[in-house]
């Protein structure tokens, strides 16, 4: 056979192979922490655990943590761990918690694990947080602990008050995070103190909106609605009307159950402001 005819075989061939290899690997490796960023990572002698989101950092208030455990043996992914985890704040007289979620299995994907916490304060500089993490991977427990920055938010996306019922609750922003002009899905969760370590959520209480525009004459917006509890995620959902950019109050009054006033006040030409408020601008 000529030359001409036997490259062009050939070239297909290895081709051929190539592609059958490919496939036999199973395609490239899948990054199953494409979009966010490393915000540190907490060791010890057996493992690495690596803490993502979507910022690469922690802030005061709601904080959505993607986690990875990395065996220092094999050099891979753990795909079978329970973890759970306790945030501590350390102050000169007492120490204390925070709002934090369980930890579980990302859907869809294998070696990432995923939660939520709350930090309600931080100190000016970032410090005085460390973050403790306890898992069981093939019935051997573990721990790793490390101190950790927690920035301070410029806007109050998080509170923390004592209640008429002498009980302390936290308040958290959750969404909108990319805020638009017109209807937003706003999201907040709401704990209360137990003590110094436990903040459970708390369930069929109403949260009543006024968002308003301090700038702008204090205006406020149409089509809003309350928010009410959903167990499908333990969170508190209502409408927010955005009608411009800018600087903007959400004026709120926490209802309980029995449809009892236990902290803010309506918003009057004489009172522009209800104590009990979150904040956005975009």
């Amino acid at each position: 056979m000529k030359l001409k005819y036997i490259l062009p075989i050939l070239f297909l061939a290895l081709i051929s192979t190539a592609c059958s290899e490919d496939n036999d690997d199973g395609g490239q490796e899948v990054n199953e922490v494409e979009g966010l960023l490393k915000i540190q990572e907490i060791s010890n002698d057996t493992h690495t655990i690596e803490l993502f989101n979507e910022a690469g950092m922690f802030k005061t208030g709601y904080n959505a943590i993607s986690i990875r455990i990395k065996d220092l043996a094999t050099d891979s992914f753990v795909e079978n761990a329970s973890i759970s985890w306790m945030p501590m704040m350390q102050m000169p007289t007492m120490e204390h918690s925070c709002p934090n979620s369980n930890i579980v299995k990302a859907l869809g994907k294998s070696t990432v694990y995923e939660g939520y916490i709350v930090y309600q304060m931080t100190n000016t500089d970032g410090s005085g947080w460390s973050l403790t993490l306890n898992y069981t991977i093939d019935d051997i427990d573990y721990f790793a602990t490390e101190s950790i920055t927690v920035i301070r938010n410029e806007d109050q996306n998080v509170t923390s008050f004592m209640a008429s019922d002498d009980h302390n609750y936290v308040l958290a922003l959750v969404e909108p995070k990319n805020p638009i002009i017109g209807i937003n899905d706003l999201k907040v969760g709401l704990f209360k103190m137990e003590n110094m370590m436990s903040f459970p959520e708390v369930e069929d209480h109403t949260i009543m909106l006024d968002p308003r525009m301090p700038g702008m004459g204090n205006h406020t917006s149409p089509n809003n609605t309350d928010l009410s509890y959903n167990i499908a995620d333990n969170m508190y959902h209502g409408d927010l009307s955005l009608t411009m950019t800018g600087y903007w109050v959400l004026n709120l009054k926490l209802m309980n159950a029995a449809d009892e006033l236990l902290k803010g006040e309506d918003v009057t030409e004489d009172n522009i402001q209800s104590s009990l408020y979150l904040e956005l601008e975009f």
